[in-house]
Protein backbone atom coordinates (compact mmCIF):
# COMPACT_ATOMS: atom_id res chain seq x y z
CA UNK A 1 0.00 0.00 0.00
CA UNK A 2 2.89 1.91 -0.44
CA UNK A 3 4.14 2.39 3.54
CA UNK A 4 7.14 4.31 2.97
CA UNK A 5 7.23 6.00 -0.22
CA UNK A 6 8.08 9.41 -0.65
CA UNK A 7 7.20 11.79 -3.73
CA UNK A 8 8.72 15.26 -4.09
CA UNK A 9 5.92 17.48 -6.28
CA UNK A 10 7.95 20.79 -7.85
CA UNK A 11 6.21 23.75 -9.12
CA UNK A 12 6.11 27.28 -8.93
CA UNK A 13 2.20 27.31 -8.05
CA UNK A 14 1.34 26.37 -5.01
CA UNK A 15 -2.58 25.59 -6.06
CA UNK A 16 -1.13 23.17 -8.65
CA UNK A 17 1.15 21.50 -5.76
CA UNK A 18 -2.01 21.25 -3.83
CA UNK A 19 -4.02 19.80 -6.65
CA UNK A 20 -1.28 17.34 -6.95
CA UNK A 21 -0.81 16.41 -3.24
CA UNK A 22 -4.32 15.79 -3.03
CA UNK A 23 -4.02 13.36 -5.88
CA UNK A 24 -2.19 10.87 -3.65
CA UNK A 25 -3.29 11.82 -0.36
CA UNK A 26 -5.55 8.53 -0.65
CA UNK A 27 -2.63 6.79 -1.95
CA UNK A 28 -0.54 6.41 1.36
CA UNK A 29 2.33 8.14 0.23
CA UNK A 30 4.65 11.07 1.86
CA UNK A 31 4.32 13.64 -0.07
CA UNK A 32 6.71 16.57 -0.19
CA UNK A 33 6.87 20.07 -2.30
CA UNK A 34 9.37 22.66 -3.33
CA UNK A 35 8.52 25.81 -5.07
CA UNK A 36 11.61 26.10 -7.12
CA UNK A 37 14.61 24.08 -8.66
CA UNK A 38 16.84 25.13 -5.96
CA UNK A 39 14.74 24.34 -3.15
CA UNK A 40 14.03 20.86 -5.36
CA UNK A 41 17.73 20.34 -4.71
CA UNK A 42 17.81 21.18 -1.35
CA UNK A 43 14.93 19.00 -0.70
CA UNK A 44 16.47 15.74 -2.78
CA UNK A 45 19.87 16.01 -0.76
CA UNK A 46 17.73 16.74 3.25
CA UNK A 47 16.27 13.00 2.44
CA UNK A 48 15.65 11.85 -1.40
CA UNK A 49 12.41 10.88 -2.70
CA UNK A 50 11.54 7.65 -4.58
CA UNK A 51 9.53 9.76 -7.19
CA UNK A 52 10.15 13.48 -8.71
CA UNK A 53 7.21 14.88 -10.34
CA UNK A 54 8.44 18.17 -12.20
CA UNK A 55 6.97 20.57 -13.69
CA UNK A 56 8.56 22.24 -16.86
CA UNK A 57 7.99 25.76 -16.69
CA UNK A 58 9.21 27.36 -14.26
CA UNK A 59 11.26 30.83 -13.66
CA UNK A 60 14.86 30.96 -13.20
CA UNK A 61 16.05 27.14 -13.72
CA UNK A 62 13.15 25.36 -16.01
CA UNK A 63 12.00 22.08 -15.30
CA UNK A 64 13.77 20.63 -18.67
CA UNK A 65 16.91 22.00 -17.00
CA UNK A 66 16.46 20.71 -13.56
CA UNK A 67 15.76 17.53 -15.17
CA UNK A 68 19.25 17.48 -16.95
CA UNK A 69 21.17 18.39 -13.99
CA UNK A 70 19.77 15.78 -11.66
CA UNK A 71 20.28 13.03 -14.64
CA UNK A 72 23.70 14.54 -14.85
CA UNK A 73 24.75 13.91 -11.31
CA UNK A 74 25.67 10.68 -10.06
CA UNK A 75 24.08 10.36 -7.13
CA UNK A 76 20.45 11.24 -8.39
CA UNK A 77 21.29 10.00 -12.03
CA UNK A 78 18.13 6.94 -11.14
CA UNK A 79 15.85 9.22 -9.24
CA UNK A 80 12.77 7.98 -11.62
CA UNK A 81 11.47 11.86 -12.65
CA UNK A 82 7.72 12.85 -13.95
CA UNK A 83 7.68 15.33 -16.12
CA UNK A 84 4.57 17.75 -16.41
CA UNK A 85 3.52 19.72 -19.02
CA UNK A 86 0.86 21.58 -20.99
CA UNK A 87 2.85 21.94 -24.36
CA UNK A 88 4.18 19.63 -26.83
CA UNK A 89 7.74 18.80 -26.14
CA UNK A 90 10.45 17.81 -28.68
CA UNK A 91 12.66 16.49 -25.65
CA UNK A 92 11.65 14.68 -21.92
CA UNK A 93 15.32 16.15 -21.07
CA UNK A 94 15.84 12.11 -19.86
CA UNK A 95 13.05 12.29 -17.71
CA UNK A 96 11.52 8.60 -17.38
CA UNK A 97 7.77 9.64 -17.63
CA UNK A 98 5.92 12.75 -19.35
CA UNK A 99 2.89 13.74 -18.39
CA UNK A 100 0.55 15.98 -19.83
CA UNK A 101 -1.70 18.71 -18.69
CA UNK A 102 -4.45 18.04 -18.46
CA UNK A 103 -3.87 14.93 -16.87
CA UNK A 104 -5.86 11.65 -15.73
CA UNK A 105 -5.05 11.47 -11.57
CA UNK A 106 -5.26 7.92 -12.24
CA UNK A 107 -2.91 8.29 -14.86
CA UNK A 108 -0.66 10.47 -12.81
CA UNK A 109 -0.72 7.54 -10.24
CA UNK A 110 -0.29 4.54 -12.68
CA UNK A 111 3.06 6.48 -13.77
CA UNK A 112 4.37 7.15 -10.34
CA UNK A 113 3.17 3.65 -9.21
CA UNK A 114 5.22 2.48 -12.37
CA UNK A 115 8.36 4.31 -11.62
CA UNK A 116 8.65 3.61 -8.26
CA UNK A 117 8.85 0.23 -8.21
CA UNK A 118 8.51 -2.34 -10.86
CA UNK A 119 8.51 -5.61 -8.50
CA UNK A 120 5.55 -4.94 -6.30
CA UNK A 121 2.00 -4.47 -7.72
CA UNK A 122 0.15 -1.52 -6.73
CA UNK A 123 2.17 -0.28 -4.35
CA UNK A 124 0.23 2.53 -4.34
CA UNK A 125 -3.31 1.12 -3.99
CA UNK A 126 -4.58 1.65 -7.50
CA UNK A 127 -4.76 -1.14 -8.97
CA UNK A 128 -5.15 -0.79 -12.63
CA UNK A 129 -7.81 -3.41 -12.91
CA UNK A 130 -10.24 -0.90 -10.85
CA UNK A 131 -9.36 1.85 -12.94
CA UNK A 132 -12.47 2.31 -14.45
CA UNK A 133 -14.64 5.25 -15.60
CA UNK A 134 -16.78 5.43 -12.61
CA UNK A 135 -13.45 5.40 -9.76
CA UNK A 136 -11.89 8.28 -12.34
CA UNK A 137 -14.78 10.37 -11.98
CA UNK A 138 -14.79 10.62 -7.88
CA UNK A 139 -10.77 11.24 -8.32
CA UNK A 140 -11.79 13.86 -10.47
CA UNK A 141 -14.46 15.29 -8.24
CA UNK A 142 -11.95 15.25 -5.05
CA UNK A 143 -9.52 16.83 -6.90
CA UNK A 144 -12.02 19.46 -8.55
CA UNK A 145 -13.67 20.36 -5.00
CA UNK A 146 -10.04 20.22 -3.63
CA UNK A 147 -8.68 23.27 -6.32
CA UNK A 148 -11.87 25.46 -5.82
CA UNK A 149 -11.52 25.58 -1.75
CA UNK A 150 -7.57 26.76 -2.69
CA UNK A 151 -8.79 29.00 -5.08
CA UNK A 152 -11.50 29.88 -2.79
CA UNK A 153 -8.95 30.70 -0.12
CA UNK A 154 -6.27 32.63 -2.08
CA UNK A 155 -9.29 35.37 -3.57
CA UNK A 156 -10.32 36.04 0.48
CA UNK A 157 -6.91 36.60 0.78
CA UNK A 158 -6.53 38.81 -2.53
CA UNK A 159 -9.43 40.59 -1.66
CA UNK A 160 -8.81 41.15 2.37
CA UNK A 161 -5.42 42.24 1.53
CA UNK A 162 -6.88 45.24 -1.01
CA UNK A 163 -9.52 46.11 1.63
CA UNK A 164 -7.29 46.62 4.56
CA UNK A 165 -4.89 48.77 2.00
CA UNK A 166 -8.11 50.70 0.51
CA UNK A 167 -9.25 51.07 4.70
CA UNK A 168 -5.70 52.26 5.61
CA UNK A 169 -5.79 54.83 3.08
CA UNK A 170 -9.47 55.85 4.35
CA UNK A 171 -8.62 55.65 7.91
CA UNK A 172 -5.69 57.87 6.84
CA UNK A 173 -8.22 60.47 4.89
CA UNK A 174 -10.37 60.83 7.62
CA UNK A 175 -7.38 61.88 10.39
CA UNK A 176 -6.77 64.40 7.55
CA UNK A 177 -10.22 65.49 7.48
CA UNK A 178 -12.01 65.22 10.82
CA UNK A 179 -8.62 64.61 12.72
CA UNK A 180 -10.08 61.24 14.10
CA UNK A 181 -10.86 57.76 12.97
CA UNK A 182 -14.33 58.00 15.44
CA UNK A 183 -16.29 59.27 12.89
CA UNK A 184 -16.29 55.57 10.61
CA UNK A 185 -16.53 52.90 14.03
CA UNK A 186 -19.67 55.31 15.04
CA UNK A 187 -21.18 55.47 11.46
CA UNK A 188 -20.68 51.72 11.12
CA UNK A 189 -22.62 50.98 14.16
CA UNK A 190 -25.30 53.35 13.60
CA UNK A 191 -26.26 51.75 9.81
CA UNK A 192 -25.64 48.36 10.99
CA UNK A 193 -28.02 48.62 14.10
CA UNK A 194 -30.42 50.77 11.68
CA UNK A 195 -30.13 48.02 8.97
CA UNK A 196 -30.90 45.33 11.35
CA UNK A 197 -34.47 47.31 12.41
CA UNK A 198 -35.46 47.72 8.79
CA UNK A 199 -34.77 44.49 7.30
CA UNK A 200 -32.89 42.08 9.81
CA UNK A 201 -30.47 39.81 8.70
CA UNK A 202 -29.62 41.50 5.30
CA UNK A 203 -25.87 42.73 6.17
CA UNK A 204 -25.19 38.58 6.63
CA UNK A 205 -27.00 37.74 3.20
CA UNK A 206 -25.07 40.83 1.68
CA UNK A 207 -21.32 40.38 3.18
CA UNK A 208 -20.24 43.42 1.47
CA UNK A 209 -22.39 46.09 2.95
CA UNK A 210 -20.33 46.49 6.27
CA UNK A 211 -16.85 47.19 3.97
CA UNK A 212 -19.29 49.93 1.71
CA UNK A 213 -20.26 51.41 4.91
CA UNK A 214 -16.60 51.69 6.18
CA UNK A 215 -15.29 52.81 2.71
CA UNK A 216 -18.35 55.12 1.92
CA UNK A 217 -16.39 58.17 1.48
CA UNK A 218 -12.96 56.94 0.01
CA UNK A 219 -13.18 58.87 -3.02
CA UNK A 220 -12.42 61.89 -0.98
CA UNK A 221 -8.69 60.61 -1.70
CA UNK A 222 -9.45 62.36 -5.18
CA UNK A 223 -10.70 66.00 -3.76
CA UNK A 224 -8.03 68.53 -3.49
CA UNK A 225 -7.22 69.69 0.19
CA UNK A 226 -7.92 73.33 -0.40
CA UNK A 227 -11.56 71.93 -0.84
CA UNK A 228 -12.04 68.75 1.27
CA UNK A 229 -10.59 70.93 3.99
CA UNK A 230 -11.95 74.16 3.88
CA UNK A 231 -13.52 76.18 6.53
CA UNK A 232 -16.08 78.05 4.50
CA UNK A 233 -18.96 77.69 1.97
CA UNK A 234 -17.87 75.80 -0.80
CA UNK A 235 -18.71 77.91 -4.25
CA UNK A 236 -20.75 75.72 -6.71
CA UNK A 237 -17.64 74.64 -9.16
CA UNK A 238 -15.93 73.42 -5.40
CA UNK A 239 -19.20 71.68 -4.57
CA UNK A 240 -19.47 70.29 -8.07
CA UNK A 241 -15.52 68.57 -7.98
CA UNK A 242 -16.61 67.36 -3.92
CA UNK A 243 -19.49 65.59 -5.14
CA UNK A 244 -17.50 63.43 -7.17
CA UNK A 245 -16.43 61.75 -4.71
CA UNK A 246 -18.73 59.24 -4.68
CA UNK A 247 -18.04 58.19 -8.66
CA UNK A 248 -14.21 58.34 -7.57
CA UNK A 249 -14.94 56.19 -4.59
CA UNK A 250 -16.48 53.52 -6.86
CA UNK A 251 -14.18 53.20 -9.47
CA UNK A 252 -11.36 52.99 -7.06
CA UNK A 253 -13.18 49.77 -4.92
CA UNK A 254 -14.77 48.55 -8.47
CA UNK A 255 -12.65 45.53 -9.10
CA UNK A 256 -13.24 44.21 -5.54
CA UNK A 257 -15.31 40.61 -5.62
CA UNK A 258 -16.60 41.13 -2.41
CA UNK A 259 -17.74 45.00 -2.62
CA UNK A 260 -19.83 44.25 -5.75
CA UNK A 261 -23.43 44.94 -5.13
CA UNK A 262 -24.98 45.99 -2.52
CA UNK A 263 -21.49 47.54 -0.81
CA UNK A 264 -20.52 49.77 -4.14
CA UNK A 265 -24.26 50.72 -3.95
CA UNK A 266 -23.49 52.43 -0.64
CA UNK A 267 -20.19 53.63 -2.47
CA UNK A 268 -22.43 55.09 -5.15
CA UNK A 269 -25.46 56.39 -3.75
CA UNK A 270 -24.77 57.40 0.15
CA UNK A 271 -25.30 61.46 -1.12
CA UNK A 272 -28.86 60.47 -2.60
CA UNK A 273 -32.11 61.75 -1.53
CA UNK A 274 -35.57 60.26 -0.51
CA UNK A 275 -36.63 63.65 -2.73
CA UNK A 276 -34.46 62.87 -5.58
CA UNK A 277 -32.49 65.81 -4.83
CA UNK A 278 -29.51 63.78 -3.88
CA UNK A 279 -26.45 63.27 -6.67
CA UNK A 280 -24.57 61.84 -8.32
CA UNK A 281 -28.04 59.72 -10.02
CA UNK A 282 -30.63 62.04 -8.67
CA UNK A 283 -32.43 58.65 -7.50
CA UNK A 284 -35.65 59.21 -6.14
CA UNK A 285 -37.35 57.35 -3.31
CA UNK A 286 -37.12 53.45 -3.29
CA UNK A 287 -34.90 54.08 -6.81
CA UNK A 288 -32.01 54.10 -4.08
CA UNK A 289 -30.70 50.83 -2.77
CA UNK A 290 -31.69 50.08 0.64
CA UNK A 291 -27.81 49.94 2.00
CA UNK A 292 -27.37 53.79 0.70
CA UNK A 293 -30.72 54.93 2.00
CA UNK A 294 -30.01 53.63 5.55
CA UNK A 295 -26.55 54.80 5.43
CA UNK A 296 -27.81 58.73 4.84
CA UNK A 297 -29.22 58.60 8.20
CA UNK A 298 -26.15 57.03 9.55
CA UNK A 299 -23.69 59.52 8.36
CA UNK A 300 -25.79 62.67 8.65
CA UNK A 301 -26.28 61.88 12.23
CA UNK A 302 -22.95 61.11 13.15
CA UNK A 303 -22.28 65.10 11.50
CA UNK A 304 -24.49 66.68 12.73
CA UNK A 305 -23.62 65.56 16.33
CA UNK A 306 -19.60 66.16 15.26
CA UNK A 307 -17.10 68.79 15.44
CA UNK A 308 -16.69 69.80 11.62
CA UNK A 309 -14.15 72.86 10.33
CA UNK A 310 -16.89 75.27 9.62
CA UNK A 311 -19.33 74.69 12.95
CA UNK A 312 -19.44 73.09 16.17
CA UNK A 313 -21.52 69.60 17.29
CA UNK A 314 -25.00 69.93 17.37
CA UNK A 315 -27.14 68.33 20.53
CA UNK A 316 -28.19 64.75 20.00
CA UNK A 317 -31.49 66.10 20.30
CA UNK A 318 -31.33 69.04 17.35
CA UNK A 319 -30.26 65.99 15.29
CA UNK A 320 -33.09 64.12 15.89
CA UNK A 321 -34.77 66.35 15.22
CA UNK A 322 -33.76 67.42 12.34
CA UNK A 323 -33.81 63.42 11.12
CA UNK A 324 -37.72 63.63 11.66
CA UNK A 325 -38.09 66.74 9.73
CA UNK A 326 -36.63 65.07 6.83
CA UNK A 327 -38.42 62.26 6.46
CA UNK A 328 -39.73 61.88 3.46
CA UNK A 329 -37.60 64.62 2.15
CA UNK A 330 -33.89 63.91 2.31
CA UNK A 331 -34.30 60.53 4.43
CA UNK A 332 -36.37 57.32 3.86
CA UNK A 333 -39.46 57.46 5.92
CA UNK A 334 -38.90 53.89 7.10
CA UNK A 335 -35.70 54.34 7.98
CA UNK A 336 -36.52 57.91 9.98
CA UNK A 337 -39.23 54.88 12.08
CA UNK A 338 -36.17 52.90 12.87
CA UNK A 339 -34.01 55.36 13.78
CA UNK A 340 -36.66 56.56 16.72
CA UNK A 341 -36.98 53.00 17.41
CA UNK A 342 -33.04 52.01 17.56
CA UNK A 343 -32.25 55.45 19.55
CA UNK A 344 -31.21 54.32 22.58
CA UNK A 345 -29.00 51.90 21.05
CA UNK A 346 -27.28 54.56 18.50
CA UNK A 347 -26.65 56.84 21.59
CA UNK A 348 -24.96 54.55 23.52
CA UNK A 349 -22.66 54.01 20.52
CA UNK A 350 -22.36 57.74 20.69
CA UNK A 351 -21.93 58.39 23.92
CA UNK A 352 -19.19 55.24 24.21
CA UNK A 353 -17.20 56.66 21.45
CA UNK A 354 -17.45 60.15 22.83
CA UNK A 355 -16.40 58.90 26.55
CA UNK A 356 -13.02 56.86 24.89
Amino acid sequence: MGDGMRILLVDDEPALRELLRVTFESAEVTVDEAGSAAEAEGRIRAARPDVVVLDVLMPVVSGVELCRRLKAQPDTRDLPIVLLTGSDLDETADADALVRKPFSPLELLAVVERLATASSPSPLGVPRAIADDEEELLLYARDLRHLLGVERRQRALLERSYLETVTALATALEWKDTGTHDHSQRVVRYALELLAAVEPGYAQRERGIEYGFRLHDVGKIGIPDEILLKPGSLTPAERMQMEQHTLLGEEILGGVALLQGAGLDIVRSHHERWDGTGYPDGMRGPETPLGARVFAVADALDAMTSDRPYRRALPWSEARAEIAAESGRQFDPVVVEAFHDTEPLLYAAFCETVAA
